[in-house]
């Protein structure tokens, strides 16, 4: 952050998208004008404006809303965003309507109910709705089904592009704007995961994972740089298993052109009570934590790009 910069100094929110069915935004992007930070934070798992025919069509609203959510990921990203002056793109619609991390041709068609469109071409490579998790979640393990019945085509399209293609439009172009004044830009994408079990009792299961699909969407002296913050902070931390990142770093981490992006999975455990439902005393330590692992991802792209302005604290 530039010495003589407040947080958000000069700040614009804009607010793009729009959530089927209810006129509300699906997403806000909240960045200094110029960039304060080589970097920006996203939330893509956080939505939780669900409109209300789509919480009637779902089988058990409340605890799929508890797994498909990244529960109050938005909050931390916020915190984080406000003490550093890092950008800040916060998704609202929910991820049950349509996940922004996979492919918009990566959809279960058995779900969409007219017959003509189960014929649609299937995508190629990564295909995640085979197993229920594609653009629109299907099943849950523990649950099942999460639908009552399938989804029409135009309920889809709207949801593809009023939200999906607005929300990666609006994420290229922050990328943009901050790649064109710092010389670099670096998207922290946030999410989180539930707490991994004990292989052995002596195990200490990741608390935190981060992902750059094996080494294609970031530079590695990033990762490097992460991990030795997220360690140096006494947690523990893997890398690429079980989660190195999805379409988001697909699509928008391209280390050769200076764009980089790192997924970064955040044990609940961390910051949410025994039900995932609320923040826990926790939260503070893990926002400062969090800080500090962007305070040192932004020197260190300044570093790699060799821009010599100075990161300031956000207090």
């Amino acid at each position: 952050m530039r010495p003589d910069a407040s947080p958000f100094a000069d700040s614009n929110i804009r607010h793009g998208g729009t959530i089927p069915g209810t006129g509300k935004p699906a997403f806000s992007l909240r960045m200094a004008n110029p960039p304060a930070t080589p970097i920006l934070l996203a939330a893509p798992h956080a939505g939780r404006a669900y409109p209300d025919r789509v919480l009637r069509r779902m089988r058990q609203p409340d605890w799929a809303r508890l797994r498909l959510e990244d529960r109050l990921t938005d909050k931390l990203a916020g915190e984080v965003a406000a003490r550093t002056g890092a950008a800040l793109l916060v998704a609202h619609a929910p991820r049950a309507m349509i996940d922004l991390n996979r492919c918009d041709t990566d959809i279960d068609w058995s779900m969409v109910a007219e017959p003509e469109r189960r014929s649609a071409p299937r995508p190629h490579g990564e295909c995640r709705a085979r197993n229920g998790l594609g653009l629109v979640p299907r099943r849950l393990a523990g649950l099942g089904e999460i639908w009552r019945g399938p989804i029409s085509g135009s309920d889809l399209d709207a949801r593809i592009g009023q939200i999906h293609g607005p929300y990666h439009r609006e994420l290229d172009g922050a990328l943009d704007t901050i790649h064109r004044d710092w010389g670099g830009a670096l998207l922290l994408d946030l999410h989180s995961m539930p707490p991994i079990g004990k292989r052995h009792p002596s195990d200490r299961p990741a608390r935190f994972i981060l992902g750059d699909r094996f080494g294609t969407s970031s530079d590695d002296r990033l990762v490097a740089t992460a991990l030795r913050s997220l360690a140096g902070a006494g947690a523990t931390v893997a890398h690429n298993r079980p989660y190195a990142g999805g379409y988001i770093l697909e699509r928008h981490g391209k280390a050769s052109e200076g764009r980089h992006a790192i997924q970064l999975e955040i044990c609940r455990s961390l910051y949410l009570d025994d039900e995932w439902k609320g923040l826990t005393d926790g939260f503070s330590a893990l926002v400062d934590i969090l800080v500090t692992l962007v305070r040192n991802l932004s020197a260190e792209m300044q570093a790699i790009t060799g821009d010599d302005r100075l990161p300031q604290a956000a207090e």
